[in-house]
């Protein structure tokens, strides 16, 4: 059974910098894309970056440079590296990707920024 596992969220002042991983089982990560999503309290859910299996990457207009999503298929690992964070990064972020034909998600890693 394919699944996905995300981690390295934290509580980070605005301007600070986090790393996220995204971790798959089950499966291999270099045949497929993954999306990170972004989904804050009584908001939508918001598609963050996204990276194919060529290596690829596309971002959200907000990301406005300060992210950088990459993949490591080695490690069967995504990652996406988030700098210069402002207050309105605070989210629980999501990697997802198709898996037999639909969708999984991991359980979500909380990324708070305060101070």
């Amino acid at each position: 059974q394919g699944q996905l596992v995300e981690s390295g969220g934290d509580l980070v002042q605005p301007g600070g910098s986090l790393t996220l991983s995204c971790k798959a089982s089950g499966f291999t990560l270099d045949d497929t894309a993954i999306t990170w999503i972004r989904q804050a309290p009584g908001k939508k859910r918001e598609m963050v970056a996204a990276i194919t299996t060529g290596g690829t990457s596309d971002y959200a207009d907000f990301v406005e440079g300060r992210f950088t999503v990459s993949r490591d298929n080695a490690r069967n690992m995504v990652y996406l590296q988030m700098n210069d964070l402002k207050f309105e990064d605070a989210a629980v972020y999501y990697c997802a990707t198709v898996y037999n034909g639909g969708w999984i998600w991991g359980q979500g890693t909380q990324v708070t920024v305060s101070g």
